[in-house]
């Protein structure tokens, strides 16, 4: 398994203003060219494990971070979280929950779940787009990812 060459950041948000807002945020950092963004997590699902719509594209190629939100119609973020954490070749994907859900239940359940952060969107815009600039930074230009065999697993780097 490999990191997607041209998606290194999936954002899932079916809030288009707070998706154009992390987008902006996202390019004014250079780190949007590599962006895929889907409405819900149905849609999520069929891009990283390749069905549906997504049918054609490889699904051994993974994005460097998961941006989700919670609160979305079809497919909510924590069954995504649930079944990318459920899957040994997914389950290494960073995933960042980005929401304005503040429910103590939401946090304590997405740590069980694996999620490596848990964020509240901030009301106020430059505190918002400061906040995902500094998240897209960290986690596709600072973070060091496991390597993968051919079968998708985490393995250690051999010298």
């Amino acid at each position: 398994m490999n990191t997607v060459k041209g998606v290194e950041i999936l954002l899932v948000e079916d809030n288009m203003s707070d998706a154009e807002l992390i987008i902006r945020a996202l390019r004014k950092v250079n780190l949007a060219n590599n962006l895929v963004h889907v409405r819900d997590g149905a849609e999520a699902l069929d891009f990283i494990f390749g069905h549906g719509d997504h049918a054609d594209r490889n699904s051994e190629m993974i994005p460097k971070v998961i941006l989700l939100d919670i609160k979305m119609p079809r497919v909510d973020g924590i069954e995504v979280l649930r079944r990318l954490k459920d899957n040994a070749r997914t389950k290494p994907i960073p995933v960042v929950i980005m929401t304005s859900s503040k429910e103590e239940q939401d946090v304590i359940t997405s740590y069980q779940l694996g999620v490596n952060s848990f964020v509240v969107k901030p009301v106020d815009f430059t505190a918002f787009a400061k906040a995902v600039s500094e998240l897209g930074m960290y986690w596709v230009l600072v973070n060091q990812p496991p390597l993968f065999n051919e079968s998708g697993l985490a393995t250690p780097s051999t010298p």
